[in-house]
């Protein structure tokens, strides 16, 4: 099965997921909102923001200084756009699998009829 246009690896890893999925539905976040509503640590969070961020993902503002600076977070339309194609190419495998899956048991189910078919035939031809 090849992988559907769209697909995006940097985004794919649940926490990377998680984070743009979230933010997808805002317009900023604060960074201890992120983190809070992803159970992550300061550090995972940073790690995967600062992924996200190089691929020009999201902008990343800082504001104040000392104990009352604040992070806030935002999708770029780049990253809107690679998570939005991402999505889409989620549920062509999804619909993909369903009907590849949809269709298995029906062919086994032939194939299961057909075998059951000949074995009932051969044994009434000795029985003769």
């Amino acid at each position: 099965m090849s992988t559907p246009s769209g697909f995006d690896e940097l985004i794919h890893p649940s926490t990377r997921l998680s984070v743009v999925a979230l933010l997808a539905a805002t317009e900023w976040a604060d960074f201890s909102f992120i983190r809070d509503s992803l159970s992550l640590s300061d550090s995972a969070l940073s790690k995967q923001l600062h992924t996200l961020e190089e691929a020009g993902y999201l902008e990343i503002h800082k504001e104040g200084g000392g104990r009352k600076r604040r992070t806030k977070v935002r999708l770029t339309s780049r990253g809107r756009t690679a998570f939005e194609g991402h999505v889409a190419a989620l549920r062509a495998i999804v619909e993909g699998a369903g009907t590849t899956a949809g269709a298995t048991p029906a062919r086994e189910s032939a194939a299961a009829t057909t075998a059951g078919t000949q074995h009932q035939q051969q044994r009434a031809e000795a029985g003769r």
